[in-house]
């Protein structure tokens, strides 16, 4: 499929260099989008492609999350000891222990593979 796109000529010139991996630009920025709407999901999706790609064990132990995430986290603790969650907080906070579970578990392989190496 073909998609004529109008950008403005600053972006066009930025964009030229690239223009044979648009497709690829294009879906990346999409995933990053999707995983911002997911209730305040940002930064996970950096993290979770990291993890995809296969990093090296040293790369997954020196994984830490993002400054945005970080301080979404941070926000939702405080919330949480203060005032209490929202039913929406609450699942953005199940997320956010998922995602801190999965981590975890990528972090406990990699230190296995560096002392098994």
């Amino acid at each position: 499929m073909e998609i004529t796109l109008s950008v403005p000529e600053e972006m066009a010139a930025r964009l030229h260099p690239f223009q044979n991996q648009l497709p690829h630009i294009l879906e990346l920025g999409l995933r990053e989008l999707n995983a911002a709407a997911q209730s305040h999901f940002e930064g996970a999706a950096k993290v979770l492609e990291t993890l995809a790609g296969l990093p090296a064990p040293e790369e997954i132990l020196a994984l830490r999350p993002s400054e945005t995430l970080q301080r979404r986290i941070d926000t939702l603790l405080q919330k949480n000891r203060s005032e209490g969650l929202s039913l929406a907080e609450e699942q953005e906070w199940a997320q956010y222990e998922y995602l801190e579970h999965l981590m975890r578990m990528a972090k406990a392989k990699a230190h296995l593979k560096l002392k098994a190496a």
